[in-house]
């Protein structure tokens, strides 16, 4: 999903308004005259601009999603795969098992170029048995689901669905609020359904970029965009929840180790790499990618790092001693934890028997940049940072913050 260090454009809205921006390249958000104000900072990801900042104080807004509810306008792009051939399709095209995803239900699914390199990753929902959803990361995706779609009955196209996100612990309150009690209480983790707010369908997953409790809404081409954000909003206000700029959930996703497209993985990194080799299934008989991953070295090379005494940097490097065998792709502060923590990517494997887990290393701010010269401490540790059974978005964990 979306994350400052990589955006394609910064605008502020002062000096792009929404009138002004072009169409044919990229996409405002149907909901921006909701929010946007001169201090409003837009990125763009998948061709969408975005708000990454609304202004106010990022830490009082992220304890705001820690101990109630925010509402997020995120970018990213569900593409629509449906015919009688679309799981014959996905099976080609993704490294899992996508034909047993039950009706209802989503899941997390990585694309592999025939080298084995990450093509894409997001959430396939199925909406019946020969229609799906693919939520996907920043990049082309629809053209390459297309060109392996040869000789298949299937259709794959854009169905103009902007998403919002509700999170913290209170947006399931909100949830049944704005939907007039709908959601059963089997509604799970990564499950699916259609609900109606104020009069309109909206398709809704119990998912989320944050690591908090949470759900999706999904808009469709007849929404009235505006109604529904006021819709929600109203929902919101006995819970106290506020709307933000994604700058608060790009924060929050460090922390719970959610990985982002073009900023911390991309196509010269393996599922192995990045520590997914869990979304590889072997036992399907061929997918892009098989062979070349079969082949592949299976040890990990994407770790976090704890650092007591700063806050490392996309870019700084990491040694051992006085060698490099690191960087960091993302790195903040965790208002949680107290300290410095990113993601480093190590340039060797490590096996099991030899891991980098638990070593000591050093981060040196790369030459070249304001940082450069600076220089401190962090441990290895695996992802995520805290809460790796997932018990907080699953529902079955307050966290006592």
């Amino acid at each position: 999903m979306t994350n400052s260090n990589h955006t394609d454009k910064l605008v502020h809205a002062k000096s792009h308004p929404v009138v002004r921006i072009n169409s044919k390249r990229f996409e405002q958000s149907p909901y921006a005259e909701k929010y946007i104000r001169e201090n409003t900072l837009f990125g763009c990801y998948c061709n969408r601009f975005y708000p990454i900042s609304l202004g106010g104080d990022v830490v009082e807004q992220y304890w705001k999603l820690r101990r109630e509810v925010l509402l997020f306008d995120v970018p990213e792009k569900p593409l629509d795969i449906k015919g009688p051939d679309a799981v014959a399709l996905l099976e080609r095209v993704f490294s899992r098992n996508i034909g047993n995803l039950k009706t209802g239900r989503a899941n997390y699914a990585i694309a592999c170029t025939p080298q084995g390199g990450i093509q894409m990753d997001g959430v396939m929902i199925r909406l019946a048995e020969d229609h799906f959803w693919y939520v996907q990361a920043n990049g082309e995706f629809e053209s390459w689901l297309t060109a392996f779609s040869d000789g298949l009955d299937v259709a794959v196209s854009d169905p103009r669905s902007r998403v919002l996100q509700v999170q913290g612990p209170k947006s399931l309150d909100v949830l049944h609020a704005a939907t007039g009690g709908q959601i059963p209480e089997n509604f799970g983790y990564f499950h699916a359904g259609t609900f109606n707010f104020a009069g309109q369908a909206m398709l809704v997953t119990r998912t989320g970029w944050t690591g908090e409790l949470g759900f999706e809404v999904y808009s469709n081409k007849t929404t009235d965009h505006l109604a529904l954000w006021d819709h929600l909003i109203e929902s919101g206000k006995p819970f106290g929840m506020l709307n933000a700029g994604l700058e608060v959930m790009g924060m929050r996703r460090v922390e719970a180790g959610i990985l982002d497209y073009g900023t911390d993985i991309d196509k010269s990194m393996t599922p192995f790499d990045i520590g997914l080799g869990n979304f590889v299934n072997f036992d399907k008989p061929d997918f892009i990618g098989r062979e070349a991953l079969q082949k592949a070295n299976k040890g990990q090379r994407l770790y976090g790092i704890r650092c007591a005494t700063g806050v490392p940097r996309v870019g700084y490097e990491v040694l051992d001693g006085d060698q490099i065998v690191g960087v960091v792709k993302v790195g903040d502060w965790s208002p949680t934890l107290k300290l410095g923590i990113a993601y480093v990517l190590f340039a060797e494997h490590k096996t099991e028997q030899d891991s980098w887990l638990g070593k000591t290393l050093n981060l040196r701010g790369a030459p070249g940049e304001a940082s450069a010269g600076e220089r401190f401490e962090g441990v290895v540790v695996s992802l995520p940072f805290y809460d790796a059974q997932k018990k907080i978005p699953r529902g079955l964990e307050v966290a006592d913050v």
